[in-house]
């Protein structure tokens, strides 16, 4: 499954469209590198986002096979290992 595809079926970026930019950007990051919309994403992965508001880093655990994914079940595909909120720069 693409980046993109996977951030807006696990619901970590809400649009695709925001997500293909944020790896157009640079701000999403696969394994230490920078990564294309069009990456395929795999189990074991670690997943960097570093937004303008937050920075996550998230291993993938499995990739799912549907369109979307419950909340409840979010758990199966990703672990989040890290989460840290930035504050808005005046």
């Amino acid at each position: 499954m693409r980046i993109d595809k996977f951030l807006k079926v696990m619901a970590i970026i809400k649009r695709r469209t925001v997500a293909n930019e944020a790896a157009e950007e640079g701000f999403i990051l696969i394994n230490g590198k920078e990564v294309k919309p069009s990456y395929n994403i795999k189990s074991g992965d670690i997943l960097e986002i570093d937004m303008w508001n937050y920075y996550k880093k998230i291993r993938i655990l499995d990739v799912p096979s549907k369109n979307s994914v419950p909340k409840k079940e979010r758990e199966k595909y990703i672990l989040t290992e890290k989460y840290i909120p930035k504050e808005p720069e005046d």
